[in-house]
């Protein structure tokens, strides 16, 4: 008989905190009863977003603090980020999350993907998007014959530990548009869960554009970064910010 091979865990099928064999459940083998781990909330959570794109961009997957274009950036700014991410399992469980906004090219989305990339380094479970491409899907969930469909995408959207949103803002507005945003916002308010934004609006402009219920929920969960300066994407082509 051929040697069992014994499957290695990768980064997210070990227990972050070293108790379960990456089940999520610990096992009594004296009662052979099994409860649950505390990894397995956040293994529930990554199991309800897979169809949700949790994927970094090509673009960005390179992005680190010690090289371009974020050591071009305010340093004051990457400094809040860098907080951020080294305490990412704890601005997760608070549901805390960031609101950069700023002119264009200054690094908004550049930040926003280092601190989704460290949150998949760190096991957690993310979904990415432009707001057009989110509303986008949520209207293929209208054509979908399944009642639920549009439930159980909102549902997802509610369970994943970082809902990261670029050009919030950009999409054109209506009373549908809004009533999605609200919906998005106000499940992941209520359920206490993360929200990373980019805007190149200010604070009240972004409220007539998307609402000002909206605004103020993600104003109570996110810590606001401005970035300002000249369009990085212009003055040096070789470094491109977002």
């Amino acid at each position: 008989m051929p040697p069992t091979r014994t499957k290695t865990p990768t980064a997210i099928d070990r227990c972050q905190f070293g108790l379960c064999d990456g089940s999520g459940f610990l096992v009594d083998e004296a009662t052979n009863d099994a409860r649950d781990c505390q990894c397995r909330p956040q293994r529930v959570s990554r199991a309800r977003a897979n169809a949700l794109s949790g994927v970094i961009p090509r673009k960005y997957r390179g992005v680190s603090f010690d090289r371009p274009p974020v050591t071009l950036i305010d340093r004051s700014r990457v400094a809040a980020v860098k907080t951020f991410v080294n305490r990412i399992d704890e601005r997760l469980d608070a549901g805390r999350g960031l609101w950069l906004f700023g002119s264009v090219g200054t690094g908004k989305t550049t930040l926003a993907m280092l601190v989704s990339k460290h949150a998949i380094e760190a096991g957690r479970s993310v979904a990415i998007y432009s707001l057009p491409r989110l509303l986008a899907q949520i209207r293929t969930t209208f054509d979908d014959d399944r009642s639920n469909s549009y439930v159980g995408l909102l549902d997802r959207l509610t369970a994943v530990d970082l809902l990261h949103v670029d050009d919030v803002g950009a999409e054109k507005t209506s009373p549908w548009v809004l009533e999605q945003l609200y919906a998005i916002v106000n499940a992941r308010y209520e359920e206490q869960r993360s929200v990373m934004i980019t805007t190149n609006l200010q604070r009240d402009e972004l409220a007539e554009q998307i609402n000002e219920r909206t605004v103020s929920r993600l104003e109570e969960m996110c810590e606001l970064l401005p970035l300002y300066g000249p369009d990085a994407r212009r003055f040096e082509p070789d470094v491109r910010s977002a």
